[in-house]
């Protein structure tokens, strides 16, 4: 049975930095998402990391071996989880319809754990595992601790009810029952016959160094279709697109190109739904691509797209207090003039404040977006050189 005819699900992997989210994601997969030469010098997520199993029962257990049938195709992400690198985090968690919230049993909640859960709460992702890894480093007593400490600290949040699974990425302890719970989940219902909105959430060459002009491939897409189909051979518009400097500013030049191939994890497939990560080869030059030079882009069919916005309307809504290494303390209220990161489908931008209206605040954008009514925004200030997220907006 292709991975295509059975049912799909992206998932984040989020929580601490060193908590195991990269191994524990090996585990799962077999695969090292960490594929950066500075990540593995450094031993900590950059990027955002890509890998992908088929879980299968054989049996009556699940595997992510190839053999009995195949139930589920999950597609993980896995996302930074220094509090440098929040932004990155925020990208991913657009992209992703369930979360596995890592947490290691000897060094309890940490204060990125907290700002993780915070940001799926922003990006509304509500299917929540929790793994209590690191469980063969603590006594069962710790373990016992540490299992109460995070229900008290989900306790009034939207994974207040997730399962928790006390695991061990090392040692392969728990791996089949956190399998069995991605089976578990419930595929969110997505919307076929919308128009298609395609999330770029990182775009690349794929050609190698000295490949010859008439064997170049084209310019490749990573990311996510959140509604609508897409076809090989379909005409897309890519918006923002592409910048230019003019006259000490940045123009923005909308793409236009044609689907060349689309690919599921390693298959080819000739039309993708809305689900797992997808890639698109286009027929754009690979150096319009590269490096992830149109990652935050928004792509769809011709006239589909709005035009995109410097200036935008949200509904803002603060959360009480905001965790650091330094503890918590309670979100200052917004002020006109103050200087916002604003998270936006996989699109990061930083606006100004203009005008406030009760909960509704009008910004002004340094990097323009592609703004859909409704969208959720993620709201980061700028606290002792860091971006720290305190909130969550909707566009009107």
């Amino acid at each position: 049975m292709a991975t295509k005819e059975i049912p799909e699900l992206n998932v984040g992997v989020v929580g601490h930095i060193d908590h195991g989210k990269t191994t524990l994601l090996s585990r799962l997969t077999g695969k090292f998402a960490d594929t950066h030469s500075e990540e593995l010098k450094r031993g900590i997520t950059i990027k955002l990391g890509y890998a992908e199993v088929t879980i299968s029962k054989d049996k009556g257990e699940y595997t992510q071996e190839k053999k009995g049938s195949p139930v589920r195709y999950i597609s993980f992400i896995d996302a930074p989880g220094h509090e440098m690198l929040m932004a990155t985090m925020l990208s991913g968690a657009a992209t992703i319809d369930a979360a596995i919230l890592v947490i290691a049993a000897n060094e309890g909640i940490k204060p990125q754990t907290r700002e993780h859960l915070m940001a799926l709460q922003a990006k509304k992702v509500k299917n929540i595992i929790i793994v209590q890894n690191k469980i063969d480093l603590v006594s069962k007593e710790q373990a016992i601790k540490s299992y109460q400490e995070i229900k008290s600290f989900v306790k009034g949040t939207l994974a207040e009810n997730a399962q928790i699974i006390p695991a061990s990425a090392q040692q392969e302890v728990n791996i089949k029952k956190i399998l069995e719970a991605l089976v578990e989940i419930e595929i969110p219902k997505k919307d076929e016959k919308a128009n298609p909105i395609f999330l770029v959430a990182r775009s690349f060459d794929i050609n190698r160094p000295g490949t010859s002009i008439e064997n170049l491939s084209g310019g490749v897409l990573g990311g996510i279709l959140k509604q609508g189909i897409l076809k090989q051979g379909d005409t897309i518009e890519i918006k923002p697109g592409v910048s230019v400097k003019k006259g000490g500013e940045y123009i923005y030049t909308t793409l236009k190109t044609k689907i060349k191939s689309l690919h599921k994890g390693k298959d080819v497939v000739n039309e993708v739904r809305p689900g797992v990560s997808i890639s698109i080869e286009t027929e754009l030059d690979p150096n319009t691509t590269k490096t992830d030079s149109l990652t935050g882009c928004i792509a769809s069919k011709e006239n589909i797209l709005p035009d995109v916005s410097s200036d935008i309307k949200i509904n803002a809504k603060l959360f009480k207090e905001m965790w650091g290494e330094e503890g918590h303390k309670p979100i200052e209220p917004l002020k006109t003039k103050d200087l916002l990161m604003l998270s936006v489908n996989t699109t990061i931008t930083v606006g100004t404040i203009e005008k406030i209206e009760t909960d509704t605040i009008s910004l002004s954008l340094n990097i323009p977006i592609v703004a859909l009514k409704g969208d959720n925004v993620g709201l980061a200030r700028s606290i002792g050189g860091h971006w720290r997220l305190i909130g969550l907006g909707e566009i009107l």
